[in-house]
């Protein structure tokens, strides 16, 4: 049986509930590769998935290096190297050149990775002019402080989930949300960017090398400011055909045309303004519901393309889909919770998944890592879909104690 190898970093639902089920459909014999063997054991350990790796490999997959070695060690030649985590998209785009398999360019991942290269990047294009500064430490900071547009963006430069990212509307502010951050990790690389307001937006899209089709997008809600914690996303963009023209033009001069990716940018009076490249497929369990309502084999799909098959003909119907998010208020210990569920109504399917064990410790990150529980539908009728949401939505209940 042919071996993918599967570069992962943490256990994630995207990978163990969707993507390695799916590689065993395609006939794939799935090999993971992960800098945690132990923790991906352990979540293995448990009963009821669709599909488990053949093997589980201990590898530095932050290396590609340590990559191809561990590759070299089998028996056969990989049909793909793959990998869904935003860490690891250049890991696997390098590992997957040597190997003469089909991949995304590495260059272009490690600029969508790095957020300070992508700024560069699209201002060399000629596609951006946001300005944007990087600072390590507050001698850093202090050289360039005098020339920060006020509000602006901290965040670190290869973040994930919104977290440690921050709106300043001050020199003070901004000063504490740095040294706060360089508490945590000294060094760390932040990226200080000019401040977009607008709807945020997200585009979808899927291409082979050659063709680059779009799968539509998503309205998001946001959590007030100084935080930017993404609560709620509504299938359908409404948004021009020209508009949404402009933002694909925009990725492809970037480099992106191979597998998936997840855009996301603001919507201005003057047009979008990007705010990341995430050249992997979207996550946070909308990857689920954008399968559901597109009523696509969408992993199968993605996996395809890294095996060396052309993007399909897809035949995408409009439906309806909205997930929310439901996030932690206090610190403390998880006491508690709903079950999950899974409910069908006429043309409604709405699921509830619990992100949190009771007796589980909950820290407060002030990001997607917050989340206590993901509750999402599909439907024909979007109005319908969000009235039956808000009902579901009104009885969910969590207990977190001191």
């Amino acid at each position: 049986m042919r071996e993918i190898m599967i570069l992962a970093h943490v256990p994630t639902d995207s990978v163990n509930v969707g993507f390695i089920p799916a590689a065993r459909r395609l006939g794939l014999s799935v090999v993971l590769l992960t800098d945690d063997a132990e923790a991906h054991r352990h979540y293995f350990s448990q009963p009821g998935f669709a599909a488990y790796p053949r093997e589980i490999v201990a590898c530095d997959v932050f290396n590609p290096l340590a990559v191809i070695d561990a590759i070299t060690c089998r028996a056969q030649k990989p049909a793909a190297v793959f990998s869904n985590s935003d860490h690891l998209q250049t890991s696997a785009a390098i590992a997957a050149e040597y190997f003469s398999l089909p991949r995304k360019d590495w260059h272009v991942a490690y600029r969508a990775k790095n957020k300070a290269e992508m700024r560069a990047k699209l201002r060399a294009c000629g596609l951006d002019t946001l300005w944007h500064v990087v600072v390590c430490d507050q001698a850093a900071l202090a050289r360039v402080v005098d020339g920060v547009p006020f509000p602006c963006i901290v965040k670190p430069r290869e973040g994930v989930a919104s977290q440690q990212v921050s709106l300043s509307h001050d020199r003070a502010e901004l000063t504490a949300q740095c040294a706060a951050a360089w508490s945590k990790q000294p060094g760390q690389p932040l990226l200080l960017e000019e401040y977009i307001d607008g709807p945020l937006y997200t585009l979808e899209t899927l291409g082979d090398g050659n063709r680059l089709c779009v799968l539509g997008g998503f309205q998001v809600k946001l959590s007030p400011p100084p935080h930017f914690v993404e609560l709620e996303a509504s299938w359908g963009t409404g948004l021009t055909a020209d508009h949404e023209a402009e933002v694909v033009d925009i990725i492809r001069r970037f480099g992106v045309g191979f597998g998936a990716c997840h855009t996301e940018f603001v919507m201005t009076d003057a047009g979008p303004r990007l705010i990341e490249i995430n050249y992997r497929s979207i996550g946070d369990y909308r990857e689920f519901l954008l399968q559901d309502t597109l009523g696509l084999s969408l992993f199968e799909i993605i996996l395809g393309l890294y095996t060396g098959e052309p993007l399909p003909q897809l035949d995408i119907t409009p439906g309806a889909a909205l997930i929310r998010y439901f996030t932690a208020q206090s610190a403390g210990r998880l006491a508690g919770a709903p079950d999950a569920f899974d409910h069908h109504s006429d043309d409604i399917r709405i699921t509830f998944k619990p992100l949190r064990a009771i007796g589980e410790s909950v820290n407060l990150t002030h990001s997607n890592k917050d989340y206590l529980g993901v509750l999402r539908g599909t439907g024909t009728d979007v109005q319908r879909l969000g009235m039956e949401m808000d009902r579901i939505s009104s009885g969910l209940a969590w207990t977190i104690g001191a």
